[in-house]
């Protein structure tokens, strides 16, 4: 691994993609259930769904490349 991959962090944008999409995905989940109870935050279920989206927008429909979508840092 080069030392320049070691240091990259996320930038601010990126990681406000981040939080904008995850959050997008539990208020998608709050107004879908009926029950007056809230849906707790579930980062794992976050992502599981976060992953089929992406599924959808990037490989089946090639609307956005994968890290415009959901920006990470590979290792």
């Amino acid at each position: 691994m080069c030392r320049e991959a070691e240091m990259r962090e996320l930038t601010t944008h990126e990681i406000e993609r981040q939080d904008h999409v995850d959050n997008a995905i539990y208020q998608l989940l709050q107004e879908l259930c009926p029950s007056e109870r809230e849906v707790a935050w579930n980062i794992e279920m976050i992502s599981d769904i976060r992953e089929r989206i992406r599924h959808w927008l990037v490989e089946q429909y090639g609307l956005i490349d994968e890290m415009t979508f959901y920006p990470y840092i590979e290792v």
